[in-house]
């Protein structure tokens, strides 16, 4: 499973909408994930800045953009981000995968910085 932040702006109007009908948001997006085979692992609230935060796990980045597609068509949000985080574990994982790499990546370039006479 990969793991994601999503957040969620809300507009004012949604806003409005929350103190007239108080649906349980939590159960929503959890019932969406769990749809595309992911979980709902916690939800906050940024009243500040009039956001939610979702912290989910999804089979893949596929997964999550169907999952936001959904949540996003009716309007409710000014703005959505979607982070894919990793655990210090895949972070390793990634680190060596890049150092495999090395040996046959030459960044473009990279002549006129080695021999300055370029």
């Amino acid at each position: 499973m990969h793991k994601f932040v999503i957040r969620f702006i809300y507009t004012s109007a949604s806003w409005a909408r929350m103190l007239n009908v108080t649906d349980d948001r939590v159960a929503t997006v959890a019932a969406l994930l769990e749809h595309f085979e992911g979980r709902l692992e916690s939800m906050y609230w940024e009243v500040e800045t009039a956001s939610s935060y979702v912290i989910a796990d999804l089979p893949d980045s596929a997964s999550a953009a169907a999952a936001i597609l959904v949540a996003t068509k009716t309007g409710a949000f000014k703005e959505v981000r979607v982070h894919e985080v990793l655990t210090q574990e895949q972070l390793h994982d990634v680190v060596n995968l890049a150092r495999s790499a090395e040996e046959v990546y030459r960044p473009p370039g990279q002549a006129a910085v080695e021999r300055p006479d370029i």
